[in-house]
């Protein structure tokens, strides 16, 4: 029912640009809801977790690509589980 919803609902094509420009930005919403709670609670710290998420928004936003903001991310969250202990 959930799939079916929509087809019934929108079988036209839709006009409304607000509307198109909504709908477009579902799934990113769907993903970093998904994703933003797993990056904080996947340590043990959550504070590792809330760094790698920092360290991963920041390398996000200079465009340096998948890979890269992933392995920031893992380095962020085990220099940050090293040094947090110390503290």
């Amino acid at each position: 029912a959930i799939r079916v919803l929509p087809l019934t609902l929108f079988s036209r094509k839709i006009k409304s640009r607000f509307l198109r420009s909504f709908l477009c930005y579902v799934p990113t919403v769907t993903l970093a809801v998904m994703t933003f709670p797993s990056m904080i609670h996947a340590s043990d710290n959550m504070i590792a977790g809330i760094i790698a998420l920092v360290v991963g928004i920041a390398t996000a936003w200079l465009d340096l690509g998948l890979l890269r903001v992933a392995a920031a991310c893992c380095a962020a969250v085990f220099v940050a589980e090293l040094v947090i202990p110390m503290l």
